[in-house]
């Protein structure tokens, strides 16, 4: 996250898009949660929130142009300051405009990072002096997504997404994130799943990849355990795969529970606009890996 301190009561997060490598879904816990091992990488795609305190202790939110996000309780956001108030005993309140960029229910994580800006705002905001790793288990609280986002942007996620371990493998690649017209949500991933989701499953061990190249060939060897599942069910998130791997992507793979599906280039094809003449409803973004900013 990229924090811009605007005045003691106001300031501006621009906070990122993320896409899952590799990921396993390992068994199922006693708490209802699953155990996962995946690799969480930030991208150059960010929505911007927009905080100013408040007198009154509540939220208030405000997300222009768009009407089809809810922004009652139901909302991460909500709910991340919510939690902060009841924790914190909050006496003050946040307005917050918030400026979708990364697609709603898309397997980028973009509600669960706009939900962290909000931990950080109060952070700031109400001189919390909250340490990252404490921020991160504020943000366990309301996502299971939400820890990675107080990482320095590249982790290797493990349990329900708290175990975060830091990673330094190669940035220096192009990427491509395709969104196609279908929504899925991470309930019907996880029904979908046909193996026992009790029974342990062996973790994905990428290991040591010094280059782009030894990296997406060690990538190649794990998978998205929610994409054979919708591979059956969508056709045309393998449709993008293939116009992304014809388009010269080393490795096209679909991110999250979906659909949005990521291919990984050394360079962009010259003309991007093949990447989608299939079907004029895919939404293209043409991202980087990034690095985030820590905040201790």
């Amino acid at each position: 996250m990229f924090v811009k301190k605007i005045t003691k009561n106001e300031l501006e997060i621009e906070t990122p898009a993320k896409i899952n490598l590799f990921l396993d879904v390992l068994n199922k816990r006693a708490d209802g949660f699953h155990n996962i091992n995946s690799l969480f990488q930030a991208i150059s795609l960010f929505d911007t929130l927009h905080f100013e305190v408040q007198s009154e202790p509540k939220l208030t939110l405000v997300i222009p142009e768009n009407n089809s996000l809810p922004t009652d309780n139901s909302n991460l956001i909500v709910k991340a300051y919510n939690f902060m108030r009841e924790k914190f005993e909050l006496e003050s309140g946040l307005s917050v405009t918030l400026t979708k960029n990364i697609p709603i229910a898309a397997g980028l994580a973009g509600g669960s990072s706009d939900a962290a800006a909000t931990i950080l705002a109060c952070n700031i905001l109400f001189d919390l002096e909250l340490t990252a790793e404490a921020m991160a288990g504020c943000g366990l609280h309301v996502g299971s997504d939400l820890p990675f986002f107080f990482s320095s942007g590249q982790a290797l996620i493990t349990g329900q997404g708290e175990i975060i371990e830091e990673t330094s493998y190669p940035l220096d690649y192009e990427l491509v994130i395709v969104k196609p017209n279908i929504s899925i949500s991470t309930a019907e991933s996880y029904s979908g799943l046909k193996r026992d989701l009790t029974k342990r499953k062996n973790p994905f061990k990428l290991g040591t990849c010094q280059t782009v190249d030894s990296y997406v060939m060690s990538l190649l060897k794990g998978c998205n355990d929610f994409e054979e599942v919708h591979l059956l069910s969508y056709p045309e998130i393998g449709k993008i795969k293939d116009e992304l791997l014809m388009a010269g992507a080393d490795l096209a793979r679909m991110s999250g529970s979906g659909p949005c599906v990521f291919g990984i280039f050394k360079e962009l094809p010259d003309n991007k606009e093949d990447l989608n003449r299939s079907n004029a409803n895919w939404q293209l973004f043409f991202v980087k890996p990034i690095q985030l900013a820590k905040y201790c």
